[in-house]
């Protein structure tokens, strides 16, 4: 006999992952935060088996992490495997920009900057508070490595290193001047690209993640200090 239940129970799994990874990325489940799967299942009003497939895939997708005689919880890095995973980034990112210079065509140029004016209409950019950018075809950072046309690259930085890359580059890089200078950076690397300019595209890339990882890496630290000074009470940051 045919299991009618299943489609249901995949989309009730798909459900919860994307709403508890959205959590996690804009850090309402902060870094560090124990998580359980009775406690998870009442906030989401959901049976455990698809809690626990939604689960898996935060586990694959490296947003939580199991720690023997602890449990699950949502990932921290160190500083070490934060400026680890920013160098990854900042390498396969620029290679990403000068294959899409090369390879992006005038119709997926056209949807990149129609992705900026959909990110200059919000709020949290006109207010220099944040830039904050939905997953998927709305991140300007996965349209550029779609726009590679490289599968390995793809898998790498869309799916691999995707949600744990939007976890610090959300939560850490946007402060002060920084959100309306990467949306300046966003557009210049569009610029190159659309000149099918390979070395300025690949550089642009180059300075704007690194510029990306001394922001993140400088906010992070300050966060790392402020917990070790207060090893009770854990800090509440504001998300947008």
């Amino acid at each position: 006999m045919q299991d009618n239940s299943v489609p249901e129970v995949r989309t009730l799994a798909e459900r919860v992952f994307n709403q508890l990874q959205d959590a996690i990325v804009r850090g309402e489940l902060a870094p560090g935060t124990k998580i359980t799967e009775p406690g998870l299942a009442k906030t989401y009003g959901i049976s455990r088996g698809p809690l626990r497939e939604a689960m898996r895939r935060l586990e694959t997708h490296r947003l939580i992490e199991r720690v023997p005689h602890v449990g699950a919880r949502v990932v921290k890095l160190s500083m070490r495997e934060l400026l680890e995973l920013f160098d990854v980034r900042e390498a396969m990112e620029s290679m990403a920009a000068r294959l899409a210079a090369r390879h992006m065509t005038a119709e997926e140029i056209a949807g990149l900057r129609e992705v900026l004016a959909v990110h200059e209409r919000q709020s949290d950019l006109s207010r220099g508070e944040a830039y904050y950018q939905r997953e998927g075809d709305l991140d300007f950072h996965y349209r550029i490595v779609q726009g590679s046309h490289n599968r390995m690259l793809m898998t790498l930085l869309c799916d691999d290193l995707y949600y744990l890359v939007r976890l610090y580059r959300t939560q850490f890089s946007a402060s002060g001047a920084r959100p309306h200078r990467a949306f300046v950076e966003h557009h210049r690397i569009v610029d190159a690209i659309e000149a099918g300019d390979e070395e300025l595209a690949e550089l642009l890339m180059r300075r704007h993640v690194s510029a990306s990882r001394e922001n993140v890496a400088e906010r992070y630290a300050a966060v790392l200090e402020q917990e070790a000074d207060s090893p009770v009470a854990p800090i509440q940051r504001k998300t947008s």
